[in-house]
């Protein structure tokens, strides 16, 4: 919940000359919905994509404060967030919910990235694997791998400065492509970004993790410059 209209578009008139003619990264901004309209006027063009923070799963009706599919494509999003770590805490979406957000998207034609990722006392227990099957089995039934990438966000490092490390977020992408080569197809065409406290500092050494695709970046991304070196630093 950061940057208004005004904001966001300083924010990309700053950001795109830092990125020019870099061609070999993927490149996706998601600003809040007040924002998208004006973002996607000065993003046509450049190949960069615009994402929406979320969606709900019903695609019109009396649901006073949602966002449906078709509107955030007529806004000129491609893309949208589904079941961040923050959505799954403070708005208690549940595995059902975000399955059901997830189907409603794709059948609008929405690319989707999915958010998954374990709490700090679930990883002191152990339970970290059993988390990731849970949400990964709820989330994605009768879902097809067509149109979506997955995010590991470990709860414990989002927003907090504690970063897993390369080793450990590597553990993860290479449980989440296991689990996925067991029950989906395309399993290895998927792309898996790692989303929690990465910086300029750390992107470099994430980004080398041979199951590490990408980053779901948060703070370090709200500056232009340092979003741009984070864009440079994931160059493989």
């Amino acid at each position: 919940m950061n940057k208004g209209i005004e904001e966001t578009v300083d924010f990309i008139k700053a950001f795109l000359p830092l990125v020019k003619g870099i061609n070999d990264v993927d490149i996706l901004i998601a600003p809040p919905f007040t924002s998208l309209s004006a973002a996607a006027g000065l993003l046509k063009g450049t190949g960069i994509k615009l994402c929406a923070q979320n969606v709900f799963y019903e695609e019109k009706g009396a649901f006073t404060g949602e966002i449906s599919p078709a509107m955030l494509l007529s806004a000129g999003c491609t893309n949208v967030i589904i079941g961040h770590s923050e959505r799954r805490q403070y708005f208690l979406e549940t595995d059902e919910i975000v399955n059901r957000k997830i189907k409603t998207a794709r059948k609008n034609g929405l690319e989707v990235i999915l958010c998954i990722g374990e709490t700090l006392k679930e990883r002191e227990d152990n339970k970290t694997f059993d988390v990731l099957e849970k949400q990964l089995s709820g989330s994605l039934k009768d879902v097809s791998l067509d149109g979506m990438t997955i995010a590991y966000e470990p709860v414990w490092a989002i927003g907090t400065g504690k970063t897993a490390t390369k080793e450990q977020a590597n553990e993860a992408h290479a449980f989440i492509r296991g689990w996925l080569r067991k029950n989906k197809e395309g399993a290895d065409a998927i792309r898996i970004l790692y989303g929690g406290s990465v910086t300029p500092e750390n992107v470099v050494s994430l980004m080398s993790e041979p199951e590490v695709d990408g980053g779901l970046v948060g703070g370090a991304s709200l500056k232009p410059d340092s979003f741009a070196q984070l864009v440079l630093g994931a160059r493989k």
